[in-house]
């Protein structure tokens, strides 16, 4: 019984941390293309991470964006629609592809 209060109060201690100084969180404004298809990519896709990380990927290929939508539905369990995967691809490879298909 003794190591188990030890351990709740171990693990409630953070709870009682403060912070008396103002804490500003840095905003970084990503620079969004707007087009076809960008509702649906604001709707399943930058709920759950930001607009930068489609950013940071670089121009890519219809392939990769294909591979991305479809790694984000399988491996991280996106509740992405049939329809919705097609204009989230549409949308980035008509905004951030390169012009190759693979």
């Amino acid at each position: 019984m003794k190591k188990f209060i030890l351990a709740v109060l171990i693990a409630a201690t953070p709870l009682l941390a403060q912070v008396k100084e103002e804490i500003a969180v840095p905003y970084i404004a990503f620079p969004i293309k707007m087009g076809k298809g960008f509702d649906t990519v604001q709707a399943n896709c930058l709920t759950c991470h930001s607009f930068g990380y489609i950013l940071n990927q670089g121009k890519q290929s219809k392939a990769f964006w294909r591979g991305k939508v479809d790694k984000m539905i399988t491996h991280f369990k996106a509740p992405i629609s049939d329809k919705d995967a097609e204009t989230i691809v549409g949308y980035l490879y008509e905004q951030y592809g390169n012009d190759k298909l693979k």
